[in-house]
């Protein structure tokens, strides 16, 4: 698999609302779960290496930053008839498994992926409470590796800066991971 490399951050830019279903039957709008202080979402898959390094990662932050009135959501994009270990049913045994605390949604149509430029998996896209773009970087520095007992939470600690201030940290280093699988 061939590693991609996200975007860097094009503060300001709005997040594009949508309505996708989730794994637990429910449908979620962008501006229905959006936080009070802020907003991930996040374009992942499940068979995704880097994904699946980082998956128990995410789930930890994402749980602390709810506690912050930052929401979460993750989207998967890929083409499952290609992929499919990234089908709707293996979404929810992913969840189930990791423990998800946020609705994970398909993107049947890549309509979302498209309108956020989404480019790799994971890909993060860190929004204030005005759904204003604040943060377009990684997880942690540790991409693919087990994290470094010192490795900094770069999403996190970018998210709750934006939960107090509503502005994201000038440096940020581009997520990488596998490329978003178009139809």
């Amino acid at each position: 698999m061939t590693a991609e490399m996200s975007t860097i951050c094009d503060f300001g830019w709005k997040a594009p609302d949508f309505g996708l279903p989730g794994v637990d039957g429910k449908r979620y709008r962008l501006t229905e779960i959006r936080g009070e202080n802020g907003t991930v979402v996040m374009f992942i898959c499940n068979h995704c290496p880097y994904v699946k390094a980082v998956i128990d990662r995410i789930v930890r932050d994402c749980g602390e930053l709810a506690d912050r009135g930052v929401a979460s959501i993750a989207v998967m994009s890929n083409d499952t008839g290609a992929y499919p270990a990234d089908s709707f049913d293996r979404m929810k045994e992913f969840s189930t498994e990791h423990r998800f605390g946020f609705p994970y949604v398909i993107d049947e149509t890549q309509d979302v992926a498209r309108a956020y430029d989404a480019v790799c998996t994971p890909d993060f896209f860190g929004f204030n409470k005005d759904l204003e773009l604040q943060y377009r970087g990684r997880l942690d520095e540790s991409g693919r590796a087990p994290a470094a007992a010192t490795a900094r939470r770069e999403l996190y600690e970018a998210m709750a800066g934006i939960a107090e201030t509503g502005k994201g940290p000038a440096e940020q280093t581009a997520s990488i991971g596998c490329s978003i699988k178009w139809r």
